[in-house]
């Protein structure tokens, strides 16, 4: 297997707390620009949604769904120019569904985050002759 890219780097963490009401992608936007983060992902996440907005595998469209839902786990990368997550959330009767997260996602109670960067490395898109996808591209600072 060939890999593109692979570096090491130290780490540094934040913790958050969204609250009710606020939509999740305007606020990971919102605290990404303010700290300047270059390389982040999702460490840790706990809470739960009324409205979920998720794209699933191999479909162009977004599914929106309104209602009760806990988060299973939230992961994915973070970098001052995108990001590319992925949520897995589950209903009152514990039946889960999940795919690529997109915006529109409500806070129902509490999102609690942790979130990693890596300090001497910085993400961006770039498009992929393979995937056909603008994927992660990994560069030094």
């Amino acid at each position: 297997m060939t890999m593109l890219h692979a570096s090491s780097s130290e780490a540094r963490f934040y913790a958050l707390r969204l609250l009710p009401g606020q939509e999740v992608f305007s606020q990971l936007h919102a605290f990404v620009q303010q700290h300047q983060l270059l390389a982040a992902w999702i460490a840790g996440c706990t809470g739960s949604l009324t409205d979920v907005a998720l794209r699933y595998a191999g479909q162009e469209a977004t599914t929106l769904l309104t209602g009760t839902w806990e988060i299973i786990s939230l992961n994915g990368t973070l970098e001052l120019t995108g990001e590319h997550l992925h949520l897995s959330v589950s209903d009152p009767q514990g039946r889960m569904l999940g795919g690529h997260m997109m915006p529109g996602c409500t806070v129902r109670t509490t999102l609690e985050l942790v979130i990693g960067e890596l300090k001497k490395l910085a993400f961006s898109r770039q498009p992929c002759p393979l995937s056909g996808y603008d994927e992660m591209h990994i560069s030094p600072r």
